[in-house]
């Protein structure tokens, strides 16, 4: 996944507003490069997890549909881990095929963003792989 800068930074304000709770929402783009992030609430109101209404997704989901972009990532923020995904983001990935994105404020001078396919119907040894974040210009090419 292609990641522009100012996508990458508003992820990260995202992530720094909704602390000490867990942020999320959903990253269209086409061709793999990210080109917009929708921001949605976490229901939990949680540090340690996070849920987003359904029907709130639904309308984002039906907003990317109606500008032709397609559904890249659906993120979330870790407050005090790493960019990895706990047992319960695992258990929540609904959406097969879909990048999962970690956006880790652990370290908050120097935030971390990767991203994963999760796959919860496979074996656990297999259920989680990482696929590279590439920052890149406004332009899509690599900073």
């Amino acid at each position: 996944m292609r990641l522009p800068r100012e996508l990458a930074d508003e992820l990260v304000a995202h992530a720094t507003a909704d602390l000490p709770n867990e942020c999320c929402g959903m990253i269209a783009g086409r061709d793999g490069l990210a080109a917009e992030v929708l921001r949605a609430q976490n229901t939990e109101s949680s540090p340690f997890m996070y849920v987003m209404d359904p029907r709130e997704q639904l309308r984002i989901m039906d907003g990317i549909d109606d500008a032709g972009e397609d559904l890249l990532a659906v993120y979330h923020s870790h407050t005090r881990s790493a960019a990895y995904p706990s047992r319960t983001d695992v258990e929540l990935a609904f959406f097969p095929g879909t990048l999962y994105l970690i956006v880790s404020l652990a370290d908050r001078d120097a935030p971390e963003i990767r991203a994963f396919r999760i796959d919860r119907a496979a074996p656990a040894d297999k259920a989680i792989e990482e696929e590279p974040v590439e920052i890149v210009d406004s332009t899509g090419r690599g900073s």
